[in-house]
């Protein structure tokens, strides 16, 4: 009777930490939209980012959507929730506007998997090749590439690049030996890759798949080829999305980024989403540490104070946004 008792207590107390948390919470979103008005300024937010950061965007996607977004801004501040290289590529498609980001360490491992003095070694060894880069990478390597592209538009781009020319694809090795399946191209590939969608396990996915014999496993194309290869769909962010929107079949085992099940659970209430298992045993799910970074304080006092900013070489924006362009052009 004590303990059942203590247990009480505990878990009252849990309660009212949790209700504590909520209140905080509406309390500064209600902040950031007040804000956010005063200051004439627009969030753009990856489907990535925590549930409560996605509930006060203008503009909410991937990041073909988010650099689509970006070009049409009108007002004076952008904020991308994100990771770096997306607040760059808002920076590099609209320069006059001044662009935040909650936390300035939210890189991007696939991004840190290509330096750019290395990649220019690289790219030196194929003088005639075009150079294909991923969104996912930096600034400078945007501008050391022809034409930029996303898992949304990649087939797109690849199949845009005629067939008597040799392609480098950078910085993601298991998208890009995806694209070679799908094109039928030769791709010199860079040997990089997401920490986050090389965690999952293929043996807890067949374990999974086993005990919830209806669901369907989707994936995104940043993922190995072993997890690929026993995926029901591949596609990109927004692809995935849109795919349990129109399929018929009501649970799915999803390979990606876990924040994306919010908007999934939003758009399809009656559906049931199981996040893909990964090999570290004391995670359940696959989350990106530096998207996760970004916090509704962050995002407060980053609108309050108009920093951390975005800036970037003038020379890096001009010769970025020319491969930037192409994409949107191709698109």
């Amino acid at each position: 009777m004590k303990m059942f008792s203590v247990e009480i207590k505990k878990n009252r107390h849990k309660s009212i930490n949790d209700q504590n948390s909520l209140d905080y919470n509406i309390e500064l979103s209600n902040k950031i939209r007040m804000l956010k008005k005063e200051k004439n300024a627009v969030i753009l937010s990856h489907y990535y980012q925590s549930p409560e950061i996605q509930e006060l965007a203008d503009y909410l996607g991937d990041s073909l959507y988010l650099a689509k977004c970006a070009s049409k801004v009108n007002q004076d501040i952008i904020i991308l929730a994100g990771v770096k290289f997306m607040a760059e590529t808002a920076k590099i498609i609209n320069p006059s506007k001044k662009v935040l980001l909650p936390d300035i360490n939210a890189g991007c491992s696939l991004a840190d998997s290509c330096p750019p003095y290395e990649f220019k070694k690289f790219i030196s060894n194929y003088p005639d090749a075009i150079i294909v880069s991923y969104i996912n990478c930096s600034a400078e390597i945007k501008a050391l590439s022809d034409i930029v592209c996303t898992s949304t538009n990649a087939k797109k781009i690849i199949e845009s690049i005629p067939l008597n020319k040799k392609i480098i694809f950078a910085p993601d090795k298991n998208l890009g030996n995806y694209l070679i399946k799908e094109t039928g191209r030769e791709l010199i590939l860079w040997n990089g890759s997401c920490m986050v969608h090389e965690a999952f396990s293929l043996d807890k996915i067949i374990q999974l798949a086993k005990e919830n014999p209806n669901a369907k496993f989707i994936a995104h194309p940043e993922s190995t080829s072993p997890i690929l290869k026993i995926a029901n769909f591949i596609g990109s962010t927004s692809g995935l999305l849109q795919f349990v929107q129109k399929d018929k079949s009501k649970s799915y085992i999803v390979a990606t980024e876990s924040g994306i099940l919010h908007e999934m659970q939003k758009k399809c209430p009656d559906k049931f989403f199981i996040p893909a298992p990964v090999e570290d045993e004391n995670c359940s799910c696959s989350e990106c540490s530096f998207m996760k970074l970004n916090t509704l304080e962050k995002l407060y006092y980053c609108l309050k104070e108009e920093k951390p900013e975005i800036n970037l070489n003038n020379q890096i924006i001009l010769q970025s946004k020319i491969a930037i362009d192409r994409m949107l052009a191709v698109n």
